[in-house]
């Protein structure tokens, strides 16, 4: 009875917390406290929740072994959907408002910008994650499931890669990024390594 009240009080902390960055966005919008360039905080704040929950997600499963908790692989799946979420959103503000919804510009600014170039394959590598996070898909595709969600892993350093390069100068907090990330990868790599196929 007390694990399932851990669990249920994570959940709830978690959706709180993934909601919060909608939420606050939401309040500016209606507000009109968006600042002089709306769009452009409305871009910065999606990318970065959504790279925030991605790295997030990826934390679960060491933090699972190095307390021995098994339910914490509960808070995986909606961590990864909640980046995608917002990971969409943030597709979306790029696609409507950088490129007016027209397919050329589109593609034009991911072959000219290269931070463009990091981010779309991010969000391409985290389709099929999202698509496949079902009890339904998981039996289907079995050990395949695990080959494929590895992919998140990719996504994760894609997503620093289009933060560093977007950045530039000021590249502090994707060193953060960076060095949590590297820190996940390097915890995971035996564990990958004994699961080789």
């Amino acid at each position: 009875m007390r694990q399932k009240r851990a669990v249920l009080a994570l959940k709830t902390l978690l959706w709180i917390g993934a909601l919060a960055p909608g939420a606050y966005l939401v309040s500016e919008f209606l507000t009109g406290s968006l600042g002089a360039n709306p769009v452009e905080k409305l871009t910065r704040w999606t990318g970065m929740a959504a790279l925030v929950l991605l790295i997030t997600s990826l934390a679960v499963s060491p933090a699972r072994r190095l307390t021995g908790w098994n339910p914490l692989i509960k808070l995986r799946r909606p961590l990864g959907l909640f980046a995608f979420f917002y990971a969409g959103i943030h597709f979306v503000i790029w696609f409507a408002f950088y490129n007016v919804f027209d397919l050329g510009y589109m593609w034009a600014d991911i072959i000219e910008r290269r931070f463009v170039t990091a981010g779309m394959a991010a969000f391409v590598v985290m389709l099929p994650l999202a698509a496949t996070s079902t009890q339904w898909a998981i039996r289907k595709l079995k050990k395949r499931w695990g080959l494929l969600h590895r992919g998140a892993y990719l996504a994760g350093i894609l997503g620093v890669v289009h933060y560093f390069w977007l950045v530039k100068a000021d590249t502090r907090l994707p060193w953060v990024f960076a060095i949590v990330l590297a820190a996940l990868l390097a915890f995971r790599l035996p564990q990958l390594q004994r699961t080789k196929p």
